[in-house]
């Protein structure tokens, strides 16, 4: 299979440094339009889209192979595989960010460092752990996604996003998405626990937080934190979770710190 073709596989720039970007759920490789210049004046860059997103070829995708985040993790690894890259930087927005820790525990020696953007090791709140949302909560978001997905994708946009034109790009973006593949992503997004793996991820992490996020609360990330060994934790003072749409001067300050 043609992995380039198969997940929109998308090299760009010059230099030695490679840094590769990984969309979050209901998104796209587009969503990093605002903060690739800066990057590309000094790096090389890799985008893709997840099979199920974007330009990717959606033939490829399954129940089967993407009912957990493994089959998210495997795309990841086959493009690493694909393109024999190592020691590149990994910025991964969202359910990224966890699949980026994931594919580093396989392919120890890919990534130098992790920068994960408003991601989370558990959507759900547990007993003394607070993720955000309970279960009733996402069988709402689920069931709404079911009976109207333009109108869910209208309905959440405005409400993830910190301004006007933000709002915009994400509910294009959501919409954009073929509706089952999306209500079964969210799924796999929204109950995964990742929080078992975090004591065996040895990669340096870097993680960049909005201090208002729907999605994900300050706890979230700081449960990140004092679970990954070698992590630094960035609060944004900012809303939204999408601090690279809304926010892309403070986004690429803390990116080119980094990269």
């Amino acid at each position: 299979m043609n992995i380039q073709q198969r997940n929109n596989v998308c090299i760009q720039g010059e230099g030695n440094e490679l840094v590769m970007f990984a969309h979050g759920f209901g998104s796209n490789q587009q969503t990093w339009q605002y903060v690739l210049t800066p990057i590309l004046a000094q790096c090389r860059v890799l985008l893709f889209d997840y099979v199920g997103a974007g330009n990717s070829d959606y033939s490829a995708y399954s129940t089967e192979r993407y009912c957990t985040l493994n089959g998210y993790v495997q795309d990841v690894i086959d493009i690493i595989d694909a393109y024999e890259l190592e020691q590149v930087t990994f910025v991964g927005h969202s359910i990224s960010g966890v699949i980026g820790i994931l594919v580093s525990l396989q392919r120890p020696k890919a990534f130098k460092k992790i920068i994960m953007i408003g991601s989370s090791a558990c959507y759900l709140n547990d007993d003394g752990y607070v993720g955000g949302f309970n279960q009733e909560e996402l069988n709402v978001l689920f069931q709404m996604m079911e009976m109207n997905f333009n109108g869910w994708a209208s309905h959440l946009a405005p409400i993830v996003s910190s301004d006007k034109e933000s709002a915009k790009v994400v509910e294009t973006a959501f919409k954009q998405n073929d509706a089952a593949i999306a209500r079964e992503f969210a799924e796999v997004t929204f109950t995964a626990d990742v929080r078992a793996y975090l004591h065996d991820v040895t990669v340096k992490t870097v993680l960049l937080q909005s201090k208002d996020d729907f999605i994900v609360p300050m706890e979230a990330s700081q449960y990140l934190h004092d679970h990954l060994a070698s992590s630094e934790l960035i609060f944004l003072d900012v809303r939204g979770h999408y601090p690279h749409l809304s926010h892309p001067v403070l986004t690429i300050k803390h990116l080119l710190d980094h990269v």
